[in-house]
């Protein structure tokens, strides 16, 4: 299977798929055209709106790319290696979170969302779009479904990726029967896709390269590394560390095809912003971005409680891009963000596999140990 998701891309680069109108279709297929393997994110999508995404990037691009799912967040929708999710919060949580923001709502001048507006993200139906319209890749993110849905994608040509946070998770993927699985190290911008969120496990993440090294050892899978990703440099190490492949999303997040708000984008380098950290405050599930005065607010005190957060604080986030008001904006990044290059998607593409190169030849011209320098 390592040479399955090699012949997908001649570079070992995959581009994060980031949910909520980031990774649209000209990131994506601008990835895939340079040689990389792009990704569209169907989270918070409808299943109509990811079909439409799908036919753009087809028609931007005949190379292969991938499409994300989010797992479900009912316990009643387990996975091989376990509950994909938790159990709804008690709404008594979500109502004492609530009347925290109140007072953002009436900054913002907006009422804030519904909490109950579902939590399976209109996975079956998207699913099914999947399985109708064949798609080269498709990662799972917060799980990894049960071995049928993933011979059923597998019998449809396509490629099956899961994200692990530990090795446990790697090994459930694995039992799963997913061709691959994604290791996500605590660095990483956005969401971590932990298959359980236990708020007990709250700051216990794994660095990357020590994830890595421990799933590659682990399990008998193509290993691709995600988290803090930003060098071709980086690249080498990961794929030292045993993964096939390096996924980056803030790398490709400050690109001029990325979807994301200019005050984001600009974000990532502004001094302004000196650190990132793992919050709940936007979502209820640990997702790290760079701390503004919303996260320090607010994050202590958010409940573990996904999706039933990310609906409550929804309107709250969008009146604040659109009052480009940075300090109450979910400004999603990875731990290296500070190296972000505004560059197009697709000539990043070839800085970084020069990177790599770069980094490949300084390696093999380098003296073995006991050797004369």
């Amino acid at each position: 299977m390592s040479t399955a998701l090699t012949d997908l891309c001649p570079h070992p680069i995959v581009q994060a798929p980031m949910a909520g109108g980031v990774s649209v279709p000209q990131l994506a297929a601008a990835v895939s055209e340079a040689g990389g393997l792009g990704f569209l994110a169907a989270g918070y999508k409808t299943a109509d709106g990811m079909y439409q995404d799908i036919k753009q990037v087809r028609g931007l691009t005949g190379r292969p790319f991938g499409v994300n799912l989010f797992m479900p967040q009912p316990e009643s929708r387990a996975g091989a290696g376990g509950p994909a999710g938790t159990a709804p919060p008690a709404p008594a949580t979500v109502d004492v979170y609530a009347h925290q923001l109140a007072g953002e709502a009436t900054w913002y001048d907006t009422e804030l969302g519904d909490p109950d507006s579902g939590r399976d993200d209109g996975y079956d139906a998207k699913l099914a779009v999947l399985l109708d319209n064949p798609v080269p890749a498709v990662s799972f993110h917060f799980g990894v479904p049960g071995p049928d849905t993933l011979e059923a994608l597998r019998r449809a040509g396509t490629l099956t990726l899961a994200t692990a946070t530990t090795v446990e998770e790697a090994l459930a993927v694995q039992r799963a029967g997913a061709d691959a699985v994604i290791a996500q190290g605590v660095e990483a911008g956005g969401h971590q896709g932990t298959h359980r969120d236990d708020p007990e496990a709250d700051g216990s993440g794994i660095g990357l390269l020590s994830l890595v090294a421990q799933v590659s050892e682990s399990v008998d899978l193509p290993v691709v590394a995600a988290g803090g990703i930003m060098r071709g440099s980086q690249i080498a190490a990961v794929l030292a560390a045993g993964a096939h492949a390096a996924q980056l999303g803030t790398a490709f997040l400050a690109t001029p095809e990325s979807g994301a708000h200019a005050v984001h984008k600009q974000a990532l380098t502004n001094p302004l912003f000196v650190r990132t950290e793992l919050t709940r405050a936007f979502s209820g599930r640990p997702a790290r971005g760079l701390v503004n005065r919303f996260m320090r607010e607010h994050g202590p005190y958010a409940p573990a409680a996904y999706p039933e957060i990310h609906h409550l604080t929804s309107p709250l986030r969008k009146a604040a891009a659109k009052a480009g008001d940075a300090q109450g904006m979910a400004l999603w990044a990875g731990q290296g963000h500070r190296m972000a290059r505004e560059l197009p998607a697709g000539r990043l593409v070839e800085v970084l596999a020069a990177e790599l190169d770069a980094a490949r030849t300084a390696l093999s011209v380098f003296p073995a140990e006991g050797t004369d320098r």
